[in-house]
């Protein structure tokens, strides 16, 4: 998908110079979290030049960063492609963005990051990340200042006032924190940043991109089933869809949910957990999951004004 900001190419315009790779977001989950993988201290994506021999852009990017780090991805789909200026004029770099599925307890030799080590206001599963809520809607209402139309979209945007907070929309608050000039990449600064570690280059908002893809993708889709082991208790299939989701989920209809649609089956092996009763393994049930349905089962969240 091509940026929709793209301008027409002048008659008489100088040809131009392009650099294209691909970046691969890869997504793992690991004691209840949801981590990427990074380079450059957690500053950067793996990426690599789209190659000629490459048939095709999906097929090009799971055989480089199979061949670099020996991983087998799940579920993968194309994010966005950015173009961007480079070296002044008449050289430009296109990135062609992915996000990739990576199975619990794989070995990798890159950094795990928690996705929410850069977006700490994401994760909603408890009440430690209000502060910051409460501080970021005082930075938006000041920014705002007076302007009706853009406060409006600070409150839909943020779930603030009457509206409900919707956690597909983690590109778009992205988005207009950096417009209101409170993270680090903004093109101006709006007094002190708000906590969460930024990236090189576009990074940060391919990753906002990234888990607004992933957070609608397991609602009507099995695609956190290519995040969790061959065989699972349900209790860590809930945690993984709250872990990607960022908020809790109530934990009867979230089975009633799974079962009913039959989404796993049983299997005739248990957990061994330290502590605590044995817990029966399941295992994904592919010919049953055509009609993935497990919006459902989110709890509430409490209101930020």
């Amino acid at each position: 998908m091509i940026s929709p900001l793209a301008t027409p190419i002048p008659q008489n315009a100088q040809p131009v110079l392009c650099e294209t790779e691909l970046v691969a977001v890869l997504v793992s989950i690991s004691n209840n979290t949801p981590h990427i993988l990074t380079l450059e201290h957690g500053r950067s994506f793996p990426s690599g030049p789209l190659m000629v021999e490459h048939r095709s852009l999906q097929k090009g990017m799971r055989n480089w960063v199979e061949h670099q780090t020996g991983l087998k991805l799940g579920h993968t789909e194309q994010l966005y492609t950015f173009a961007d200026p480079l070296h002044g004029q008449g050289h430009q770099m296109v990135q062609i963005s992915y996000m990739a599925f990576i199975r619990q307890n794989c070995d990798h030799s890159l950094a795990e990051r928690s996705i929410y080590d850069y977006f700490p206001w994401e994760d909603r599963r408890d009440a430690t990340t209000c502060p910051l809520l409460h501080t970021i809607a005082t930075r938006l209402k000041q920014w705002a200042a007076g302007n009706t139309q853009r406060w409006q979209r600070c409150t839909t945007v943020f779930g603030l006032e009457d509206h409900a907070w919707n956690d597909e929309l983690s590109l778009q608050r992205y988005e207009l924190l950096w417009e209101a000039g409170l993270v680090p990449e903004s093109s101006w600064q709006n007094g002190a940043h708000l906590p969460g570690l930024s990236m090189h280059r576009d990074y940060r908002r391919i990753l906002a991109t990234a888990l607004s893809r992933m957070r609608a993708k397991i609602r009507y889709t099995p695609a956190v089933f290519d995040l969790l082991p061959r065989q699972f208790t349900l209790l860590q299939l809930q945690q993984a869809m709250e872990a990607l989701a960022g908020r809790a989920m109530h934990k009867q209809n979230f089975r009633r949910l799974v079962q009913q649609q039959k989404l796993v089956s049983r299997t005739a092996e248990y957990d061994s957990p330290p502590q605590g009763r044995p817990a029966q393994l399941y295992q994904f049930a592919p010919e049953t999951a055509e009609h993935c349905y497990l919006a459902g089962a989110k709890l509430p969240l409490p209101a930020i004004s």
